[in-house]
């Protein structure tokens, strides 16, 4: 026990008071300091989502009062004439989300490593992989429609004549490698940020052991790697699922490259359906959350320290 607190126990002259204290038994000052972000999020959040769950209930008009339909939006959207147009953007934005993230990751973790090693202009190097990442969605998704036009440098390099946004497996891919590109970087920042927290001193062991550099990066940088990797993918996963502003600028929505996302805008604001718009946006961030909650509980990512680690610190 320290002095200050032999003091306080002991009731010396002296000795500071004991912090305030609510009924639960903490002090005041964390709810004092997280009520502003929480006031906040309230705001920015919750009213927006409260009021697209209450208008999924009413069915849509311009002109008149709606009339309160309980869950007909989301049986039309799930079972009912709007059903086509749901599993199919559900579908294209998982098919999205695995190839785009898979390609991410692996790219991502090659361009971490290199940029971990020590070399000269490695500085440089750094700053120039950020440049995609960098560069407005926007402004990507116009570069890559002059790229992949017939006459692009994306045939002319490889030989071909492929209509890249002409059909549907071609204009799925464009979108994929559009946003592999763009997003890589991010994903390698994240990583880079990890293997920099792992000591070097473990890897000079392992050599010291005899273990080779596919053993090293295996039972040393993957397992240590693997809570930063884990928060990156899961950035990287919900960003993916809510895509909009790339497959809309790059193709339209067309030849299969429909969203969630851009089925919602196409729906409330193109259709002024927004009763449904509103069950579909809903339906989507319900998707959303439960997708994040599987990977949280399954894959072991934590995005709070335990117990354990927080009575150690």
């Amino acid at each position: 026990m320290s002095t200050t607190s032999k003091a306080r126990a002991s009731g010396l002259p002296g000795a500071p008071p004991p912090p305030k204290r609510h009924k639960g038994g903490g002090t005041w000052a964390p709810w004092y300091l997280i009520t502003p972000a929480l006031l906040l999020l309230a705001a920015v959040i919750g009213y927006p989502l409260v009021r697209a769950i209450y208008l999924s209930l009413f069915s849509d008009t311009i002109s008149g009062t709606p009339q309160f339909i309980g869950l007909g939006n989301y049986r039309t959207a799930l079972t009912g004439d709007g059903s086509g147009d749901f599993w199919s953007a559900l579908r294209v934005t998982g098919l999205f989300t695995v190839f785009s993230l898979g390609l991410e990751v692996a790219i991502g973790l090659a361009m971490a490593l290199v940029m971990h090693r020590a070399f000269r202009g490695r500085g440089l190097v750094r700053a120039s992989v950020l440049v995609p990442w960098a560069i407005p969605t926007a402004v990507t998704s116009v570069l890559w429609r002059w790229m992949l036009q017939p006459d692009g440098i994306v045939n002319h390099l490889t030989g071909g004549s492929t209509l890249w946004t002409g059909s549907q497996w071609p204009s799925r891919a464009a979108i994929v490698i559009a946003d592999t590109w763009k997003t890589a970087p991010f994903l390698a920042l994240l990583i880079l940020a990890g293997l920099q927290l792992i000591p070097d001193e473990l890897y000079e062991a392992a050599r010291v052991d005899g273990a080779g550099a596919w053993r090293r990066f295996r039972s040393i940088t993957l397992p240590l790697l693997a809570p930063s990797l884990g928060v990156a993918v899961l950035f990287r996963l919900l960003d993916a699922l809510r895509i909009y502003d790339l497959p809309q600028l790059l193709t339209g929505g067309a030849n299969g490259t429909t969203t969630l996302s851009m089925l919602v805008v196409q729906s409330s604001i193109q259709q002024t359906k927004f009763g449904y718009g509103s069950a579909l946006s809903t339906l989507t961030f319900l998707i959303i959350f439960g997708v994040a909650l599987v990977f949280i509980r399954f894959m072991g990512t934590s995005l709070l320290p335990s117990d354990e680690e927080g009575r150690a610190s």
